[in-house]
């Protein structure tokens, strides 16, 4: 077991015994944005603003994780980022074309962040915080601490997820249902959605506390994408009618958990979840729900036609 294993245990006793319990709060970040492409009822430019709108009706701060492929290389994509960063938001770094650090060689990964960082660094907002593609944070030993030791070197921090959601599973099913048919009735997606996003909720909370012995502040991965353009007014509103503080990004990151750098992460999934594994917890109640990339309401909407 390495060092970062023992001062990993360390930290989280010490979180455990000198933090007291606080209320659930959570933060907003958004990976792959700005898209420039146009989707069934609304344009990139209308998608943007509903998210700008959301977040400022309900007065949150979020952060964007830019991929800078996606459109921000473009005078038009870069104006979309830009309007984030001017709304109050934080801009953080989601690579240039979003490749798989799992798939390509570190060296390639590498310089996806810096080109990446190259477009977005003049940005109002901008941040030195990295989120890792997939959440993959390196197959091989090599890998694992050579973005580590990378990032520490570029000054940036690992913009860790805690409360990861499989929001883009049910924006594929409802782009392919609004392509089909535009004036489709889309209430049950939208249903199952908040539904999803509650369930991920109350399940990160509860592995917080068996994991910390109290409730952490939550980070949560959704996407700029068409299914948080018209529903994050909801999304937001169900988190305030569940009794959760919404606080900001940079707060969150305070939150000692963030810090943490687990020797095994589990590909792919929430910070927690590579607590779990390091602290031998195994596949605990609920784990299939966490890991299952929205396959139990894309069953129940198929039941219902969709």
């Amino acid at each position: 077991m390495r060092n970062t294993t023992v001062r990993f245990i360390t930290a989280a006793a010490l979180a455990l015994t000198t933090m007291a319990a606080q209320a659930q709060s959570v933060a907003f970040t958004f990976d792959d944005g700005p898209h420039v492409s146009d989707t069934p009822r609304m344009n990139a430019q209308q998608r943007n603003q509903a998210l700008l709108d959301a977040l400022a009706k309900h007065r949150v701060q979020a952060a964007l994780f830019v991929t800078a492929g996606n459109g921000a290389h473009t005078e038009a994509g870069l104006a979309l980022a830009r309007a984030w960063g001017k709304a109050g938001h934080a801009i953080g770094n989601h690579t240039m074309t979003h490749p798989d650090l799992h798939k390509v060689p570190l060296e390639a990964y590498q310089r996806e962040l810096l080109e990446c960082d190259r477009i977005i660094r003049g940005l109002p907002g901008y941040q030195k915080w990295f989120r890792f593609t997939f959440l993959r944070e390196g197959n091989t030993p090599e890998k694992l601490d050579g973005m580590r030791g990378f990032l520490k070197q570029q000054g940036y921090r690992n913009a860790y997820v805690s409360l990861d959601t499989s929001d883009w599973r049910l924006n594929d099913k409802l782009v392919e249902t609004l392509t089909k048919n535009p004036a489709a009735d889309v209430s049950a997606i939208k249903e199952a959605y908040l539904s999803h996003i509650r369930q991920r909720a109350l399940a990160y909370r509860d592995l917080s506390r068996k994991l910390q012995g109290r409730d952490i502040a939550q980070v949560i991965l959704l996407h700029h994408n068409l299914i948080n353009a018209m529903w994050l007014d909801d999304v937001i509103a169900m988190f305030k009618q569940m009794g959760w503080t919404i606080t900001t990004p940079q707060a969150a990151f305070a939150d000692p958990i963030y810090a943490l750098a687990p020797d095994r992460p589990v590909a792919g999934q929430s910070l927690l979840l590579s607590m779990s594994r390091v602290l031998g917890l195994g596949r605990f109640e609920g784990w299939e729900r966490l890991v299952d990339d929205g396959d139990y309401e894309i069953a129940a909407l198929a039941a219902k036609g969709f």
